[in-house]
């Protein structure tokens, strides 16, 4: 079994991604949806939290070959930094939503030196913007960031035209698709969902889908 369909069946059978298209999940934003993502709960389940880590590790290895530091979002990606840079030998940080109001108030922790070779460890991705953010600050303290790793991304169309924007590289070990896939095929939803499910990824403003 491939990486990709590996992981979307680990996230699935610990409801780390849950599918509800008839009762859909409300966001912040008000928008309707019919998925919901805690990766957090790959870090409770062993055997997935072991596929999850040795996949970013190899992930790393194939895409991001000169890496010298690990830089987890904050904070869904410091534990998956952290893990991932134990199995790669690799140091690590991870950087703040904003700087710190004490101390020496910090934004990014741990050692970073000018021109380190990084690349960013994020749990999911959606629209990009809170990981741009990180490698802005990643940049503007003199850093080289190769890219972002990520266990999940939507494949939205906003989310990758906003990385691209910011001529930031993104690779995932699933997606949206691949998630859906894996659902119908082990009974979690039903084949006429997958069309409505896609319609909500190419669209999510668009709430047509539900009343299909």
């Amino acid at each position: 079994m491939e990486t990709r369909e590996l992981i979307a069946r680990d996230l699935l059978k610990i409801k780390a991604v849950f599918l509800r298209p008839e009762e859909p999940f409300t966001w912040a934003s008000g928008i309707k949806s019919p998925i919901y993502c805690d990766n957090r709960l790959t870090l409770t389940a062993p055997e997935v939290r072991s596929d999850v880590e040795n996949g970013l590790a190899e992930l790393i290895r194939e895409t991001y070959p000169d890496v010298q530091v690990l830089m987890g979002t904050s904070t869904a990606g410091i534990a998956h930094a952290a893990i991932t840079g134990h199995i790669l030998g690799l140091p690590m940080g991870y950087v703040r939503s904003g700087n710190k109001d004490h101390g020496r108030q910090n934004r990014i922790e741990g050692r970073l030196d000018p021109g380190a070779r990084v690349v960013v460890v994020e749990d999911l991705i959606s629209t990009g913007g809170s990981v741009i953010e990180v490698v802005e600050a990643l940049r503007e303290a003199g850093a080289q960031v190769l890219g972002i790793v990520s266990i999940f991304t939507y494949g939205m169309k906003r989310g990758l035209d906003r990385l691209a924007e910011a001529h930031v590289k993104n690779v995932s070990l699933t997606d949206f698709d691949a998630v859906v896939k894996a659902a119908a095929e082990e009974g979690y939803i039903k084949d006429t969902d997958v069309s409505r499910l896609l319609a909500f990824r190419d669209n999510p403003s668009d709430e047509s889908w539900i009343g299909r």
